[in-house]
């Protein structure tokens, strides 16, 4: 596989979990990883309390929007070489057929977004989404990703969503 790996991470509206994901992988992957987000029908708008999150943690938003998937269908996108489903609905939903054929894996994480109640009760769905995700990822970035072959590689992703 190359040195430097295309990560995007999916969920059907793109405004909360799959945008922090992206900012947790654009800050500690480093040189390695390019991290991107996006959803199947895109909120046009990125959740006030995934900002919180990440800038509560000292994470950049700078660049974070609301967007497609259909971005990285098209022949100008990024190879991508793993597509992570964040989310129930996106991980049920007939994905598009990705360039490159990258590994994908769902790593469902319950919509923070779709919580009801007082501030103090979204607040800590937001903190529990962020700390699940961090979790995932640091996990997958402790992967000896270049030398797993990929039936290996494949089933290591798929442990760390039940994580």
């Amino acid at each position: 596989m190359a040195a430097r790996y295309n990560v995007l991470f999916l969920c059907t509206g793109n405004s909360a979990r799959s945008i922090m994901a992206e900012a947790i992988l654009r800050k500690k992957g480093l040189s390695n990883f390019a991290a991107f987000s996006a959803g199947s029908h895109p909120a046009g708008f990125v959740h006030p309390e995934a900002i919180k999150q990440l800038e509560t943690a000292h994470f950049s938003t700078e660049g974070l929007h609301s967007k497609s998937w259909d971005e990285f269908t098209n022949p100008a996108a990024p190879p991508l070489n793993f597509v992570f489903t964040v989310c129930d609905k996106a991980a049920a939903e007939v994905c598009p057929l990705w360039p490159g054929q990258p590994m994908t894996a769902h790593w469902g994480i319950p919509d923070p977004a779709a919580v009801k109640g007082t501030p103090e009760d979204v607040e800590r769905a937001f903190q529990q989404a962020f700390a699940a995700l961090d979790r995932r990822i640091s996990l997958f970035l402790c992967l000896p990703i270049s030398s797993l072959d990929q039936l290996a590689l494949q089933r290591e992703i798929d442990d760390i969503g039940r994580k």
